[in-house]
């Protein structure tokens, strides 16, 4: 089903790579008219170029209202306003017991994955409702749905992505603004690429457990942010949606499917 975003505008964060790039050319092959958005400048603008008119690159780091304020007015000079946002920006460090993590880094990782999260919705929250509606797909983690050891900081950060979105779709639904979350597994991205060794031995039995041994990729991880962004999803918000190849059903154990 061609042009299921047809007419649309899409503010996209961490749009250089990964998820993010995936979603942005899933997207606009779609028809949206997508604003990719990151702090990987030169990656970013040359997916934008890649993708033509229909395209543009604008440097965001989420952290800062100020460059959320401008990212706006970018998406309007250019395409008249914002339809969906996908706030998918979003950092992780190697596993740590949290009482040795340095607190530089724990409030980083807030800073990024939380209060990225919430100062996109407000930011676009008065532009979507001009327009009569809009949706908001928040990509949190299967990580904000339970616990991880050595990953307090991180979790917490993806455990208020969640409760943030159930929140504000509470707010904003008789504004015609549909909030939900996602909640991607282990996802084959540039962010596990690069992991230490010992993460990727982690996360390896971690795979081999599931009811579907292997890591997703970012081009399903995007196909379910399209359905979340369209209108076929009209009757969705304060939502999550996992995608996790089992995980969360539980452990795989030889011999109880014969």
């Amino acid at each position: 089903m061609a042009g299921r975003l047809r007419d649309k505008v899409v503010l996209i964060t961490g749009a250089s790579r990964g998820q993010g790039e995936a979603e942005a050319r899933l997207f606009a092959s779609e028809g949206a008219r997508v604003v990719l958005t990151d702090v990987l400048d030169a990656e970013g603008e040359a997916v934008a170029k890649e993708l033509g008119e229909a395209a543009r690159y604008h440097h965001l780091d989420v952290t800062r209202e100020t460059e959320w304020s401008a990212a706006v007015d970018a998406a309007r000079a250019s395409f008249g306003g914002i339809d969906i946002l996908v706030n998918n920006a979003g950092i992780g460090l190697p596993p740590v017991r949290f009482e040795a993590r340095p607190l530089d880094e724990h409030h980083r990782i807030i800073d990024v994955n939380l209060h990225g999260v919430h100062l996109g919705m407000r930011a676009v929250t008065p532009v979507m409702t001009e327009r009569g509606g809009g949706s908001i797909v928040n990509i949190s983690s299967i990580d904000g749905l339970v616990g991880v050891a050595g990953m307090v900081s991180y979790t917490a950060s993806k455990f208020a992505v969640t409760g943030m979105t159930r929140a504000a779709a509470l707010e904003l639904g008789r504004k015609g603004i549909r909030v939900n979350s996602i909640h991607p597994g282990v996802i084959d991205s540039p962010l596990v690429q690069t992991a230490p060794p010992e993460v990727l031995d982690r996360l390896q039995r971690v795979l081999e457990k599931q009811a579907i041994p292997r890591a997703g990729t970012p081009e399903e991880v995007a196909y379910l942010a399209l359905y979340l962004a369209s209108d076929e999803s009209s009757y969705c918000t304060g939502a999550q949606f996992a995608i996790d190849g089992g995980h969360l059903a539980g452990p795989y154990r030889e011999g109880y499917d014969d």
